[in-house]
Formats: structure tokens, sequence, C-alpha cells
């Protein structure tokens, strides 16, 4: 006997073991006694019309219902999809009521709930049977289903393809690319005019739509999550808007409600479950303990509709996939150094049937066939949706698509320089995903020069130039591999610059070249800072040792753990290259970089502990007057942010273009870069204003979002924020509140010590908080979230700003505003400006004046 829980919860394996076995079970409900009977011991029940009739999903959703309503005597039909399979009957076989045309009811269960003996089922009633002769007909029948392809030649060959009514488990360990093959399967059936479910556990809809684009465009995957299109782009999405795919992506999806949808769907040809989750989710039905029950559900739905299902699972553990029921297991499996991805195929009675080994092309979200070239070659890249015919093209001005199709670009290998295309044969390892190690700034800027190569798009090479030099000329760090040395000699060259020609003059030799004393000055190191450099050594992410001066790390965690609202710190590496992670930078601080329009600023020479140095140099012009400047520097801005810095402690959601924004939320927002017309103060942007996209548009967090509200309210803006995409979730502005007044508590008393124990305690600070966003990929920090980091230096930005322009309204001048913590002012009478206060508190500041055209000091100058 089973309780209605228990029973509700095995309802599906209860149907299957009535229906295959003829298992009657008694299930208990307070004072009502049901049977889920076998349909031979009620064979009314097969009468279509006759009784209430449920499909296991609807039964298990109103089960206690079902069980009140069969002890009353009305029995109630289980059905999977059309076919009745089970019946809930009453313990007293005396309860049911019998419509006058239905037939009594076989063996029926006794008053105290005892089965009694069914009678032999006739003849005609019993199991279908087939001849040796009959199943080899319908196996070699002219008119049986065909198998769907992958498309993958190598995959098709291996398994036969996707064959109706099997359920294929593609097993695979995130960033593997198990999720590509579900997707090539679709593109490829889509191609076909076939109809596809694509149920969508983990992606979201757009997810999957952007990875299909990029597919299919060859496009750079990480660009279109910009929205940014190129015009072939735009041409194929214009002929994806038609193919007949369909997406659930619900938060609710599960193996019942993929079971329930699918017989819906017309001319259904194929269906797709991306994806199982091996670590149990509560959000997520299809993850967990929920997978055994979830796979045979999926099994089952293929053999009921005919249909092939691919489900694609988050592990290749084999204690996690031998539990699940599957008819074909495709386990895929990198080694390290190796471009390639190996995939076994087994079968659940015979074991491994053979391999096959793909190319992953993870920069444009796809697998492709070992023997098909890269792109850039002349080749088709992989399957596609069908498109109009084109009109005759000369064959030397055309360059084949991913889809198919043929773009008028010019021949590829036509366009860039022989570095230019060295480099994009020596970041391939990189950019397919075989080979790890590069910062993902790196790796799509290198993802976008292959593509530039591919479609001869002169335009886009040209503009990649400058950014990758860029990149080249500040050493970028490559690993200590064959791949990586190929690459860093390629940069090298790439970075070269080009000989010069008979028909230029020779530069004048420089004093050190003429043989005089060398005055050129070496670079501060921490000038040039680079994406993947955040300043953490290994062994940084540990906890301080006891005993320790000021245990930063220990305290931030602290501080985040005694949240209520159960932060998520860490998000997992296999999603930081979907959803907002991409587009979160070091460029959304935000931090001006300002120099006053009429004053000028040089960089000179300087010499501190033995290192020489650069320095700004300001030049005040006479206009200014008689007077001073005053460095204006700020104490513990990074620290005192964390008081009240809105942060979405847990997971961004996509919420999309925003028509007002709602101060209950956080997270990231594509805007607009507003109109500054106000020359006397930087942009409240900072840096950020100057590197908008085509659209002038850029992406921020809260903190800045908030600023410009509060200028557009107070009549300084003149157009309100327009807000065309976000990320956000609901906001906290408390989470590194302890944290804050624990490093407040400990400077007013390390800062009177003085010496190692406060130069201690500034550093593991630091660190603390540069863990929030580590740039090693191997680093063990307790955190990983770039939304937290770049919001708490978004707010140190705003706050350094805001009182500068309170100063500036106030009447004073500013000459240059600078970082976090910097600005000058010029001041006639050797006076502060009354908005800062003066003092070693968080928050305050230290001044100093000095004579212009003196160098600006920074640090321990």
């Amino acid at each position: 006997m089973k309780s209605a829980t228990m029973a509700r919860n095995d309802l599906y394996g209860l149907a299957k073991s009535a229906e295959d076995d003829g298992v009657t079970t008694l299930i208990n409900k307070r004072d009502a006694r049901v049977l889920l009977a076998p349909l031979d011991r009620f064979p009314a029940a097969r009468k279509p019309g006759a009784f209430p009739t449920w499909t296991l999903s609807a039964a298990q959703k109103d089960f206690g219902t079902l069980i009140s309503r069969a002890a009353g005597g009305e029995p109630q039909v289980l059905r999977r999809n059309s076919t009745p399979v089970a019946v809930l009957l009453p313990a007293d076989p005396n309860a049911i009521a019998l419509p006058s045309d239905t037939a009594a009811p076989i063996g029926a269960a006794t008053a105290g709930g005892a089965v009694t003996p069914q009678s032999a089922p006739s003849r005609e009633r019993g199991r279908r049977l087939a001849t040796l002769g009959d199943a080899i007909g319908d196996v070699l029948s002219a008119n049986s289903a065909p198998g769907l392809s992958f498309g993958l030649a190598g995959l098709d060959e291996a398994t036969g393809g996707l064959q109706p009514g099997r359920m294929v488990l593609v097993a695979a360990e995130p960033q593997v690319g198990g999720s590509l093959i579900g997707l090539t399967a679709a593109r490829t059936a889509l191609a076909r005019g076939a109809r596809v479910l694509y149920a969508a556990s983990g992606p979201s809809s757009a997810d999957v739509t952007r990875r299909i684009i990029a597919a299919e465009a060859g496009g750079d995957y990480g660009r279109l999550k910009t929205g940014v299109l190129t015009e072939h782009e735009q041409q194929v999405v214009e002929r994806l808007r038609h193919a007949p795919l369909l997406i659930d992506d619900g938060s609710d999806l599960s193996a019942e409600a993929i079971a329930a949808t699918a017989p819906l769907a017309d001319d259904l040809a194929l269906v797709v479950v991306d994806r199982l989750q091996r670590a149990r989710n509560p959000r997520l039905l299809l993850s967990g303990e929920h997978l055994p029950a979830a796979s045979q559900i999926l099994r089952e739905l293929a053999r009921t509709q005919n249909v092939p299902v691919l489900a694609v699972l988050d592990t290749d553990d084999p204690a996690i996939v031998n539990l699940l029921d599957a008819d074909v297991i495709l386990t895929l499996t990198t080694t390290p150094g190796q471009q390639l991805t190996t995939v076994t195929v087994a079968e659940r009675d015979l074991g491994i049937i053979g391999n096959t080994r793909l190319r992953p092309d993870l920069a444009h979200a796809r697998f492709l066939d070992p023997t098909t070239p890269s792109p850039g070659t002349s080749a088709s890249a992989g399957p596609g949706v069908p498109e109009p015919a084109a009109g005759p093209r000369a064959a030397a001005d055309t360059l084949p698509t991913t889809g198919g199709t043929a773009e008028t670009v010019g021949t590829a290998g036509t366009v860039g320089t022989a570095a230019d295309r060295e480099l994009a044969e020596a970041v391939l390892p990189f950019t397919s995903g075989a080979v790890k190690g590069l910062p993902a700034e790196a790796t799509r800027l290198f993802a976008a020069l292959r593509t530039a190569l591919a479609g001869a798009h002169v335009k886009d090479l040209d503009d990649l130039h400058a950014p990758l030099k860029e990149m080249a000329a500040a050493g970028l760090q490559t690993p200590d591999s064959d791949e990586g040395r190929r690459l860093a000699a390629a940069l090298h060259a790439f970075n070269a610059p080009a000989p010069a020609s008979a028909s230029e003059p020779t530069p004048a030799a420089t004093p050190s070249q003429a043989g005089g004393v060398d005055t050129r000055v070496a670079e501060d190191a921490d000038e040039v800072r680079r994406d993947d450099d955040d300043g953490l050594v290994p062994g940084d992410e540990q906890d301080e040792p006891k005993g320790a001066v000021f245990p930063a790390l220990r305290i931030l965690k602290e501080s985040v753990a005694r949240s209520k609202m159960h932060p998520i710190p860490v998000i997992r590496t296999e999603d930081r290259q979907t959803g907002p992670w991409p587009l979160v930078s070091e460029d959304m601080d935000g931090e001006p970089g300002w120099v006053h329009p009429d004053v000028t600023s040089t960089r000179v020479a300087h010499e501190r502990t033995g290192k020489r140095v650069r320095r700004d140099q300001l030049n005040v012009p006479a206009s200014f007057g008689d007077g001073l400047m005053c460095l204006i520097d700020r104490n513990g801005s990074f620290p005192s942010a964390c008081s009240a810095v809105p942060l979405a402690p847990n997971k961004l959601l996509h919420t999309g273009p925003l028509d007002v924004f709602d101060k209950s939320q956080a997270g990231i927002y594509q805007i607009s870069v507003p109109e500054w017309n106000y020359p006397g103060m930087p942009h409240p942007l900072g840096r950020l204003a100057e590197r908008p996209d085509g659209q002038r548009r850029v992406w921020v967090t809260t903190p800045h979002v908030k600023v410009l509200e509060r200028l557009h309210r107070d009549g300084h803006l003149t157009e309100p924020v327009v807000i065309h995409d976000s990320w956000t979730g609901k906001a906290n502005e408390s989470l590194f509140k302890p944290f804050y007044q624990a490093t407040k508590e400990a400077r007013t008393e390390l800062i009177q010590a003085g010496g190692e124990p406060y130069k201690a305690y500034k550093t593991r600070l630091s660190i603390a908080l540069r863990l929030l966003w580590p740039k090693r990929p191997e680093s063990r920090s307790p955190f990983w979230r770039p939304d937290w980091r770049m919001s708490m230096v978004a707010e140190a930005s705003v706050r350094h700003w805001t009182v500068a322009f309170k100063a500036v309204q106030t009447g004073h001048t500013l000459i240059a505003l600078r970082n976090v913590d910097a600005a000058i002012f010029w001041t006639p009478d050797e006076t502060v400006p009354d908005t800062y206060r003066i003092g070693t508190g968080f928050g305050e500041v230290k001044a100093k004046f000095i004579q212009p055209g003196t160098f600006i000091p920074e640090g321990d100058d």
C-alpha cells in the first residue's frame, strides 16, 4: 500500500507497472482507498468517453482530487498522451457506478481492498504479437520512417543518425559542447523543413536563437550578444524567421510538461532537451534526483510519438549516465593539447559500438567534421536553413557562407596581410575552444578577425587592426604550449612595424641612438592595465592565517554569508560565457581620466626609489588668474563604496528593454550615452562615455543609472535615461555593509599604528575586493561576480564625481579628475572646496597645494 503522496511522486512508474506487468497498487488517502489497476481489470475503461480521462502529467497535478472521485465510485482513466494505460478504481467494487452500456468490471477488488483473481484475458484481448517475418518487413519497408541526420557526417556514420522512436543521450562535461550536438541536429532538421521542439531547461530562448544565428551565419557568437549584426547576419535572421522551430524555456519545464506538449505540435520530427543538470537545483525540475524518472518519460515520449528525442546531460560521469534510460549514449571528451573532440557511441544493451571525432568551433556555436575547412576557406561549414536561390554570379567574386549561400564580397584570402592570416591561423585552437587560457576579450577579438577574413569584410578588418595591435603591444599572456608559443610569435609579427618605403624619410636619430645620454623613461609598471590582469597571485584566494592584522577576505565572505537573501557568490564556470557575464567589462567602472580642455597636460620623467617613471604635469593658462593647484586625495574610496552599493545578490535575469528604471532592481543596463554640455566637468559616465558602440550605447551598472536619473531630475540632463536592454535581479544595498563597518573600525586603529601593520591592512583589503572578480581561470577564489566588482567600482566613481560636481556648482574650478580618488582644483586663496572633509576616515580627503607646472605626485612620491 502506498500513501497518496508516494503514489503521486511515482505515478509514471506505477502506471508503467500496471500496463506492462499487470500490477495493481492500493493507494490510501486518509479515509479514501483506491486501486491503480491495469485496464484488463476494468475493460470498460477502454471505451472512449465512458469515464473521465487524464494524461499522467495532468493527473499528477490533481492526484488528490482524482483519488477522491475514484473512491466515490467514479473511475478515473489514466493515459499516456492519447493511449489509456491504467485506471483508478475504488477499493470497494460495489462503489462503482457503471453506465448502462459498459461491461462489468473484471476481477474487482473486495471491500477490504484485497484483489480477487482475474480471469485469463480472452485471445482477442491478448497482447499483440508479431512474427519475425512481420518485423523484418517493417524494418526493411521502403515506407518506414527515415532517420534524421545529426548534420555531422562522422556522427551519422557512427550512429546511423537519429532514428524515430529512440532516445539519444549526449553526455558531456560543461564547456565541452554537448548542447551544440543538439543545436546542430535541430538546425539540420530545420533545413529539411521539419518541425523541431527545443526544450531549453538550461539556456534561454535568446541563447538558443543567438547560437543558431552564429552557426548559420558564421558570425561571432560573443558579438551577437551585444545585438550588433552584420548585413549578412541580418539576411540570415530574416531567412530564419520562418523556420519551424518551437522553443520552450519556461522556468517550470519538466519531462512531464515536454511529454504533454510534444503531441500538440503537428508533424513533429525531433525533440531536443537542453539540458539535464547533474546538480540539484530546486528551480530546475530537470535536475538532480529527478533525472532517472525524467529520462524514462522522455524515452517513452520517443516511443509513443515515434520521433527521436535528443537529451543533453551536463556530465559524462558513468555513475550518473548509467542511471538514465536511453537507447543511444554519446559521450563527448576532450584531451588537453588536442584540437578535436572525441565522441564515443554506445547502445544500451550492446555497449560501445563506435566512435568519431569532431572539430569544435565554439566561437560560432557549432561542431564541424574534422575534414570540413575552417572558417575562411571556401567550403560550407555545416547545415543551414535553405534560402531562396540566388541569381548567377561570377565564381571568383563569391564566398559560400555557412548556410550554403554566397555573399558577394570578393575571394577569401585577397584581403588582409600575411600577418593577419598567420594570426588567424594561430588563434584557431583558442577561438574553437579546443585550447583554453586566453581572456574572453582577446578570444572575442580573435574570433572577429577570423570572421572578417572568412567573409572578406575589409572594413571590419580595418576596424580590428587598432585594438589587436594595442592588445599585442600590451603583452598578451599566452599559455606555455605549442599553440601558445605559435600565437605569441604571430602576435609579435602582427605588431611589428611595417618596413619603411624608399620614399619615406628616415627618422632623425634620438640622442641615445646618436651616442648621447639615453633620456627615455621607462613607464611605471602599473600604468598599462590589461583586462586579464587583476593584480592577484596564486595564494591570494586563501583565507588569512590566524593572527593576521586584518583578515579582509574572511570578513568579506562572512558579510555575504550573513545576508538573508541567500546570495550566489560564484557563477558556475559553465555559465560564464553565456547570459549577462560576457557583457561585463572593466570599462564599466566609469572612472574619469579628465583634464580641463583649457589646461595642457604632458608626461614628464620622474625618478622614484631608483625607478624611472612618468608623471603628469599640468600647465594652467594665464586666463585662470593667480593661484595654486589643490590636490585632493580621497581616502578608502572602494571600501567606502561598500557601505551602500546596489547589487543583485542572486542571478541576473534577462529583463530586456525598460520603459523606466526600477529602483528595486539592480544589475547591468545597456543605455544610450546622454549628451553632457558642462565644459567644466567630465561626463558622469567617465571614460565609459568615450567607448560607445556604433549606436552610441554602453553597458553600465546600477550606480551610473541612478546618477543619470538624478541628474535628469535636477535638470542637468535634457533627456531621460533610455534603457535598451537589461539583466537584473532584486536589489540589496547592504550586502557588503558588515565588511565596510569592519574595515572602517580597523582603519581607525591601524592608521595610528602606521608602518607594516597598516600596509598589511591595505594589501589584504585590496586583495579581498579584487577577488570578487578573479581573472585567472585556475583561481579558487570564493567569489566570481563581475557585476558585484564593477558595481562597487562604479559606486566609488559616482561618489568621487558627485562631490567634485558639487564643488564646481559652488564656484570652484576643477582642472582634473582621475580614477576614484584624485581631483585637482585651481584655487586663488589656498582653500579646499567645502564639499570635501579633511581627515583620515573613509570618504574624507587629504589636500596638498603645489605650484602650476610642477609634476603631479602619485602614490608614494
